[in-house]
């Protein structure tokens, strides 16, 4: 699955990663502070092939007590010179892990806040599981930059610069030669880098391929155990995760290659100029020292080399996995709140007043299938009107369009008179009260779940709301009553007992505007009669959609509105429909004729 975005794709390769500059902007201070620690930990590394010289070339040459004395000073020097490197390097390491660490915290909300804003267009085409991987395999490559690639370049870049520089002053003939050779296997570090990178990025596509499916797959898994389709569904996931093994094995082997053919040439290089510099002690060109020094730093140079071939294979997969999550920021809601909102009048005592004026509307998935057409609606506050008509005549996509998860292509649609475009999203959606026909039950206890209702609502409130919902016999029988945990999905529970627990939820809510949609679909006869009492106590004092196929709803209901391809075929009473014999009559017939 390819996320698709309005805005500008992000830059591909290493530059890529200058999309986290605005997460790692706010820690300046930490920074400087793991900077001048970087630094004073390079300088100390620095010093110690210099003292190794001043060791090898004057301790070692003056005669008696001197010569105690001068080799005591310069080990203690060296020694003075471990205890701070130590010391910096410690507190480099401290800061950088705290820096990764936050980062990748603020970097994971911030996705995350992104993602949930997101109209459902953007989840008709994108899976929860591939969401779940950028925000956990690819932010976790991020950490390893910001927590330690980063600090391991800059600290190898000034050992590397620090060093070449040392060289030249020990030898400016052998130093020349070292860079120019050094110069000539740059080229293939940087190809084989580049490829590196691509390959990083379709191994983590292929990850998040994976667990997409086993998302999918997880949230279903009794209808999997129903069709015995578990070996299947297996094969099909281990199918996935051998993409995903054989994609990391090619970018291993190119990692592999980069890693062999940067030291290789790089310890080559340095190999051959050692060998015309042990020459030159032997003509009496450079004193030992010097070429001791020489090679410390000459060793230094080739490990920061080594180094930052190594980082850099890192940085070039933390590129693929920011270009992931950069996507993922870069996608931008077709549904927004309004710049400059409009403030809701104050609740009247008989609920909102609703209006569609001449809606169409098509899904974008389904650009050529209408799910309304020319379709006007007028509903008076504290009215109840039913929504019935076949499967796919346009009863839900109404409910979406009013919670505003889409907006039509032409009309309007008003609240209390007001353009619900000109709301703000959240007291849009605050005005209104849901009991889909999917119950949604959360991993928590069933005080929270019907506390999502309102949040700040009391344990009394949620209790009364329970009752109400004839929610609170059941609950109470539970092993820890309303602190029972009700299970991933609210498996615990009877689909009866889910859906009470979602009209407790919109009950506690309290909202202006209530849709119920097939609200007493799971339920048995006992429990639909305690639950029609307490909706039909619930409309009082508010404006109420119920979408139904139970008459013992829609025969109450001020009006009823049937539905056909999205269009309004029949507007009336219980009563006048059935006279009519028109598509409710038929309905209604098919449906006594069942009971």
């Amino acid at each position: 699955m390819n996320i698709k975005t309005d805005r500008p794709a992000p830059k591909s390769g290493l530059k890529t990663l200058a999309g986290l500059i605005p997460f790692l902007a706010p820690y300046r201070r930490q920074f400087i502070y793991a900077a001048i620690a970087l630094v004073v930990a390079a300088c100390a590394t620095l010093a110690i092939p210099y003292g190794f010289r001043q060791l090898i070339d004057l301790g070692f040459t003056t005669a008696g007590s001197e010569h105690a004395a001068s080799v005591n000073i310069y080990f203690l020097g060296l020694f003075a010179v471990a205890c701070i490197l130590a010391v910096a390097t410690a507190a480099r390491f401290y800061m950088v892990s705290w820096l990764g660490e936050r980062v990748t915290a603020d970097l994971r909300s911030a996705v995350y806040a992104h993602v949930v804003q997101q109209s459902p267009q953007f989840f008709e085409t994108t899976q929860s599981g591939e969401i779940l991987s950028r925000l956990t395999t690819d932010t976790t490559l991020i950490q390893t930059v910001v927590g330690t690639s980063i600090s391991m370049a800059l600290r190898n870049m000034l050992l590397l610069i620090g060093g070449l520089l040392m060289m030249f002053i020990t030898s400016i003939k052998l130093s020349s030669i070292i860079i120019v050779m050094l110069l000539a296997v740059v080229l293939p570090i940087v190809v084989i880098g580049r490829r590196v990178r691509k390959l990083s990025r379709a191994s983590q596509d292929r990850i998040a391929d994976a667990s997409g499916l086993a998302g999918e797959i997880l949230n279903a898994v009794t209808i999997v155990q129903a069709f015995t389709h578990e070996t299947i569904e297996s094969r099909r996931f281990g199918n996935a995760v051998e993409q995903a093994f054989r994609s990391a094995i090619d970018r291993i082997r190119a990692r592999s290659l980069l890693t062999v053919t940067a030291i290789l040439l790089v310890f080559g290089a340095i190999v051959f100029v050692l060998w015309l510099g042990a020459h030159a002690v032997i003509n009496g060109l450079m004193s030992a020292g010097e070429l001791g020094q020489f090679i410390l730093y000459a060793a230094i140079v080739s490990g920061a080399v080594g180094a930052l071939s190594e980082v850099l294979g890192d940085a070039q997969r933390a590129a693929g996995a920011s270009e992931r999550l950069l996507e993922l920021l870069a996608e931008h809601s077709s549904i927004q709140s309004p710049a400059m909102s409009r403030a809701l009048p104050a609740r009247a005592a008989n609920g909102a007043t609703v209006e569609l004026s001449s809606v169409n509307f098509y899904y974008p998935s389904r650009p050529d299938t209408p799910s309304l057409s020319d379709f006007s609606l007028k509903i008076a506050a504290g009215e109840t009107v039913a929504i019935v008509g076949p499967s796919g005549a346009g009863k839900t996509t109404l409910f979406q369009l009013l919670l505003r998860f889409y907006d039509p292509q032409q009309g309007a649609i008003t609240l209390d008179g007001i353009d619900i475009r000109q709301l703000a999203l959240h007291d849009l959606r605050n005005t209104i009260g849901i009991v889909p026909q999917d119950t949604v039950v959360f991993s928590a206890n069933a005080m929270e779940n019907i506390r999502y209702g309102r949040p700040d609502a009391t344990d009394e409130e949620v209790i009364a709301a329970a009752t109400l919902a004839a929610a609170h016999e059941f609950i109470v029988r539970l092993p820890e009553g309303y602190q029972s945990f009700l299970g991933e999905r609210g498996v615990r529970l009877s689909g009866g007992q889910r859906q009470r627990i979602a009209i407790a939820r919109a009950l506690l809510k309290n909202p202006p505007l209530l849709l119920l949609d097939e609200a007493t679909s799971a339920l048995d006869a006992e429990s639909e009669r305690l639950v029609q009492g307490a909706l039909e106590a619930a409309m009082v004092g508010r404006t109420t959609l119920v979408i139904a196929h139970r008459l013992a709803t829609v025969q109450k209901a001020t009006r009823i509105i049937v539905l056909e391809h999205g269009r309004i075929v029949e507007t009336g009473t219980h009563a006048s429909l059935v006279a009519v014999g028109g598509l409710y009559a038929s309905l209604a017939a098919l449906q006594f004729s069942l009971h």
